[in-house]
């Protein structure tokens, strides 16, 4: 079984293998035409569990073949024009090399003699993301596992901030965080995990287009002052997960001042405008952020995972820090050996950096910016097929590449029958395998979402998928019609 393991006698078995693997997702690539097969649970779960894991196949072209029966053959492919779903985007080649790298050395970034170069690496690209948004000559940050890692740290250290005194204890339950209602689930979600009580988030409502309503957060801001509560933080969106509304930066960060709260930016998707050529100054106000949350996962184009956690200063990631004796002794800091681990909620961590690393030395900055500016003007031609198409009810112009709406159809008016429509259509074409989009509630009623992350994808594929959303729909409600009858 040693001539499985990776080392200097392993190392041509190492490419054949690997190159095999690479060929047949190449291969799948070149011929992929559709975003999804359409298999269902019921038909993909019994080959999986048939399979026998204590009798290996022992050979890698059989466990390849095997692997597109169980997998590739039905994987859902991020690359296709026609996903439209989730924030998922295409990856770049840089990183998808970065990717191959990283996994071979298998370097683990929380300590320096676990990871030297790559260590500096990251905070090379931690220094180089301060810089884009501007946060000043002290901050830092720490690469993580996504945008729910990153909010839970900015959360961790903005509780943490707010003691008074630093003092444990009974104080936790006057914390309070401020944010919108249509901002990502992970917040709520922090909290709890921070041990914060049922009512420590409050939910601001937003104007016409998504955005934070900041005279609703002040009035908030006041109410908590008033009642004698602490304002631990704001967190402000810049790329809402439905929506993609960025809440307004300069006011909300006018707010905590005045206030004495933190400010975390929710930048997991919108962190893309740090490297536009043209929509740069949609993020203003994002420089005033006591953190900020970048997935470049997202709209950078990276594989899974790659994000991070920014902070104004660098200080207040002292209260992830806890040393120990085999790992990181407090020694380490006065002999100015840096551990990654200090900063980070993680321990053993991937060296994903790489990725981002590799990206920008052959693609730059503005390479990843041209490729976002792209998704964005795209959905600005999809909102406009949207407005002028009588069918669709669109919610919200595009502040970055996602559109929502639904279809309402001509001779229905029936709010519940509509939203049966919409849902079925949306499960209609997740099950033709044609296309996949997303859905979501807006006003408690079922809308229907495309988030745009390729730029493969065009204006003719937008009414495309158009088209089968109203033809599905339109099937389902004559369908009701004559079940009705």
């Amino acid at each position: 079984m040693r001539s499985h393991l990776l080392n200097d006698t392993t190392a041509e078995r190492y490419r054949r293998s690997v190159t095999e693997g690479i060929e047949r997702v190449a291969a799948k690539l070149a011929t992929t035409d559709r975003p999804f097969t359409g298999v269902t649970v019921d038909a993909l779960a019994p080959r999986i569990e048939r399979i026998d894991l204590d009798r290996p196949l022992h050979d890698t072209s059989a466990v390849l073949d095997e692997l597109e029966e169980v997998y590739l053959r039905d994987a859902i492919y991020f690359h296709h024009p026609r996903y439209l779903a989730h924030l998922n985007c295409p990856v770049v080649i840089p990183a998808v090399l970065g990717e191959a790298v990283l996994s071979a050395v298998n370097s683990s970034l929380d300590t320096w003699d676990q990871s030297a170069g790559g260590t500096l690496i990251e905070r090379r690209l931690i220094d180089w993301a301060n810089e884009r948004i501007g946060l000043g000559p002290a901050a830092d940050g720490v690469f993580t596992s996504g945008g729910s890692q990153s909010n839970l740290q900015a959360l961790l250290l903005a509780r943490e901030e707010a003691k008074p005194g630093n003092e444990p204890g009974d104080n936790a339950a006057k914390l309070r965080v401020f944010t919108s209602e249509v901002s990502h689930f992970s917040v709520k979600k922090s909290a709890k995990l921070l041990g914060l009580g049922a009512d420590s988030v409050v939910s601001i409502p937003v104007d016409q287009d998504k955005r934070m309503q900041t005279l609703a957060l002040a009035h908030e801001l006041e109410r908590c002052e008033r009642d004698g509560l602490v304002p631990m933080a704001v967190v402000a969106t810049a790329g809402t997960t439905d929506f993609g509304s960025i809440d307004p930066l300069p006011e909300i960060a006018q707010l905590c001042a005045q206030f004495g709260a933190w400010m975390h930016v929710d930048a997991a998707y919108g962190c893309g405008l740090l490297t536009s050529l043209k929509n740069r100054d949609r993020l203003a106000g994002i420089e005033r952020a006591d953190s900020v949350t970048v997935d470049y996962h997202k709209s950078f184009f990276q594989p899974v995972s790659s994000s991070a956690v920014l902070v104004r200063d660098a200080a207040t990631l002292r209260h992830a820090t806890y040393h120990a004796e085999y790992l990181n002794p407090r020694r380490m800091v006065q002999e100015r050996i840096p551990n990654q681990v200090d900063k980070s909620l993680q321990t053993t961590r991937r060296f994903d950096a790489l990725k981002l690393w590799m990206t920008l030395r052959v693609m730059g900055a503005d390479g990843i910016g041209e490729l976002f500016d792209e998704v964005c003007d795209l959905a600005q031609e999809g909102w406009k097929l949207l407005v002028a198409d009588p069918r669709f009810d669109v919610v919200v112009e595009p502040s970055l590449s996602t559109l929502v709406f639904r279809f309402i159809p001509a001779a229905v008016t029936d709010p519940a029958e509509i939203d049966r429509a919409n849902l079925y259509a949306r499960k209609a074409l997740f099950a033709s395998g044609d296309a996949v989009v997303a859905g979501t509630k807006v006003g408690g009623r079922h809308y229907l979402k495309f988030t745009l992350l390729n730029p493969e994808t065009t204006a003719d594929d937008i009414a495309a998928v158009l088209d089968l959303i109203a033809g599905h729909a339109e099937q389902y409600l004559g369908e009701s019609l004559d079940r009705a009858s």
